[in-house]
């Protein structure tokens, strides 16, 4: 069917979003998901005694897939009501399980049940492709855990580290995120049966007064859909915090890709590291010659969005009366889906850039050769200190050849002479070959290879043993 050019369509439909994470947010799972708990209502109503006949559920089952649009919608013209329009239509359907459709239950078994149900399964998909992050990283750390390059602070070059090492402080924070909605999940509950205001009235009346029969019930229907226990008490509709829970972890995502892929973008620029470029991929209109980071610069971009969006159901959650008001509604229906669906964008995009990293070792030494000497001027002193040497005015004539040779480097354009300036001062009792053997690159990252070989067998291995190793290979849209 032809797009219809002339109405707004969502680039997280058309661009960025996956269709397995789409899916999660469709009509079709929506209303098939109101369907499931009808029917799991209708069972769990009969088993505890209601007269509802097994002909009648499997009438209902018979219809739980095929929804029929044309009648909900026109009835929702009539009546504008969503889910009285979906109850008629699929009665119409299911005939003989008409009058035991939606029996003792709120709009809101249905919806906010509905809504738990694609928490929880999108928070799945966002844990599988975050695992995948994790494995193409994992590779890129092993791989280049002994590479030292430079490391910064305030973004001026500081002691080295290890290409490797560097990639661990990227994982790490995606580990956090992981972790953290691996606990909401834990946490997640069912929001189950519990009528207009929360007081289970309706089943109350159904069942005659048996409490136990109503909370068996909730028991029975949260079995169904996949989960242990039902919220302990709500009003109308489960806690909105639950939502501003999870979309705070969805920041963190955001937040740590957006780290990710700014650090990719410096790296770009340096020249050291570069996001993969296709064979055709043209990187500017005017500059034939450029290879910019979109992947990453898209990252970004996502990235704001999403720690922008967390706010909105911190505000609907803080702003609910009493056991519910309906402006959460309008609100919740953006603000949740689009917060996933960026998430899911920014992890293919994750995804893409990490399985095809490239490293270029050549200018990553070069860029180390250059400022290694001004690193190993403590080493060099505290050996002609050894050879009897004031540590006080080695240190002060240090500081004078580092200052000179970096005027050298950045007022004139000269090479770095700083090594050539020691040897020429006799307060250094130290040849050539002596100073070069302080020259060696691997002396100055520490235990940071070892630290790589550590946090992959000990926090890695065992978070990544929980997911299968389902590869992704991410294709990235326009």
């Amino acid at each position: 069917m032809e797009r219809d050019r002339n109405g707004y369509v969502s680039p997280l439909s058309t661009r960025y979003a996956s269709r397995e994470m789409q899916y999660l947010f469709s009509d079709n799972n929506k209303f098939r998901t109101w369907r499931r708990l009808w029917i799991a209502l209708a069972k769990a109503e009969r088993q505890l005694g209601l007269p509802i006949t097994e002909e009648q559920i499997a009438q209902l089952e018979e219809h739980a897939e095929d929804i029929n649009y044309d009648v909900a919608e026109a009835r929702e013209k009539q009546v504008r009501h969503d889910v009285m329009s979906h109850v008629y239509a699929y009665g119409q359907q299911c005939p003989e399980a008409e009058g035991i459709l939606h029996l003792g239950a709120t709009s809101c078994y249905v919806g906010d049940n509905t809504d738990i149900l694609v928490l929880r399964d999108a928070s799945r998909l966002v844990l599988k492709k975050a695992a995948q992050v994790l494995r193409n990283l994992s590779a890129f750390a092993e791989k280049y855990k002994d590479l030292p390059c430079l490391a910064y602070t305030h973004l001026q070059p500081a002691q080295l580290t290890t290409v490797g090492k560097r990639a661990t402080l990227w994982m790490n924070e995606l580990v956090m995120d992981m972790e953290n909605l691996e606990y909401q999940l834990s946490a997640l509950r069912l929001r189950g049966a519990k009528g207009t205001t929360g007081t289970q009235a309706s089943f109350m009346e159904l069942f005659e007064g048996d409490e136990e029969k109503v909370k068996t019930l909730e028991k029975l229907v949260a079995e169904q859909m996949g989960f242990e226990k039902c919220v302990a008490v709500s009003g109308q509709t489960y806690s909105r915090k639950t939502d501003a829970y999870f979309l705070s972890v969805l920041s963190g995502f955001a937040q740590s890709a957006c780290k990710f892929a700014t650090d990719l973008r410096l790296l770009q620029s340096f020249e050291e590291l570069e996001e993969p470029f296709e064979k055709s991929q043209i990187g500017s209109s005017a500059m034939p010659y450029k290879r910019n980071p979109m992947r990453s610069e898209r990252i970004c971009a996502l990235a704001r969005y999403v720690i922008q969006d967390a706010v909105n159901p911190a505000m609907t959650a803080a702003t609910q009366w009493f056991e519910r008001t309906l402006d959460d509604s309008a609100n919740k229906r953006l603000a949740v889906s689009e917060a996933f669906l960026a998430v899911d964008a920014i992890l293919e995009i994750y995804i893409n850039i990490t399985a095809n990293l490239v490293v270029y070792d050549r200018v990553v030494r070069r860029r180390v050769l250059e400022k290694l000497p001004f690193m190993a001027t403590e080493n060099i002193m505290m050996e002609a200190v050894k050879r009897g040497g004031s540590r006080q005015e080695l240190h002060e004539a240090l500081r004078e050849h580092s200052h000179a040779a970096a005027r050298k480097v950045k007022l004139e354009g000269g090479t770095n002479d700083l090594i050539e300036r020691i040897l020429a001062d006799p307060r250094f009792p130290l040849s050539r070959e002596e100073i070069q053997a302080q020259m060696a690159s691997e002396r100055y990252v520490g235990r940071a290879p070892s630290q790589v070989e550590e946090f992959l067998r000990e926090e890695i291995a065992p978070l990544l043993a929980r997911y299968p190793d389902e590869e992704i290979c991410a294709e990235l849209s326009v």
